[in-house]
């Protein structure tokens, strides 16, 4: 079962999710190691400055944090576009992560190749063990990741990581596939904005529709999931009122 907790405004919003960081991160570096997938986006990006401010910073032993991403845009990583680009600039460049703890995928690289790669790389990092804590957010399609409307990752049972030509975006993208996703610890989405209220509405309270709605997919059996939600994203909840 889904916990829905919605804040009064975007910077509430923010404040919660670090916090929510901060708790998980703690809980995990006590057993040995924090294992985290970063989401993409302008919301995920405003959570990353703030986990990057001193305050909170300080809180998280960031030597015991490995770092990897839920999907990447197949661009170098230099490129306005990348995933692992807008991560390093608000977060990962003002923290002391060790690089070597930073597992980005590699968007300059053939997408199948690269998606390869990682899928060897999460299968030999996390083991049965899976994520501590996955980010997501919510595009207003329904998608979370790279997990679009229609495509074979909706779907996939066994493999953690697939390439696929996004045709809505005219791209290739890499991207954690549900297999991976709902074994983690913690999920935790994200959505801000008015524009998102009525796909919000639509995965959480209408009926399932994965194919179309695919961040329905992501329902982890043991793990917890969370949305945190601001109040205009709120807004067409039924059950939030």
């Amino acid at each position: 079962m889904a916990s829905v907790e919605v804040l009064p405004d975007r910077p509430s919003l923010m404040r919660a999710a670090a916090e929510h960081v901060v708790e998980v991160a703690a809980q995990a570096t006590k057993r040995g190691r924090f294992t985290v997938a970063l989401s993409g986006g302008s919301t995920p990006a405003d959570l990353y400055t703030l986990l990057a401010t001193e305050a909170v910073a300080r809180r998280i032993d960031w030597s015991r944090v490995d770092v990897f991403w839920g999907d990447e845009r197949c661009v170098p990583p230099e490129h306005k576009q990348s995933n692992y680009r807008m991560a390093r600039e608000t977060l990962l460049a003002k923290v002391a992560v060790p690089e070597a703890n930073v597992h980005r995928i590699r968007g300059e690289d053939d997408p199948r190749r690269a998606a390869a790669v990682y899928e060897e790389l999460l299968r030999r990092t996390l083991g049965a063990s899976g994520f501590d804590l996955v980010l997501l957010g919510m595009g207003d399609n329904g998608h979370t990741a790279s997990i679009f409307p229609g495509l074979p990752a909706v779907t996939e049972s066994s493999r953690w990581v697939l390439a696929q030509y996004v045709e809505v975006v005219g791209m290739w993208r890499v991207t954690l596939t549900p297999a991976v996703i709902n074994a983690a610890n913690h999920v935790t989405f994200l959505v801000a904005g008015a524009e998102k209220a009525e796909r919000l509405r639509e995965v959480l309270e209408g009926p399932e529709q994965i194919e179309v709605l695919p961040s329905q997919a992501i329902k982890p059996p043991r793990g917890a999931l969370r949305w945190l939600v601001d109040a205009p994203a709120a807004a067409r909840l039924q059950k939030a009122r």
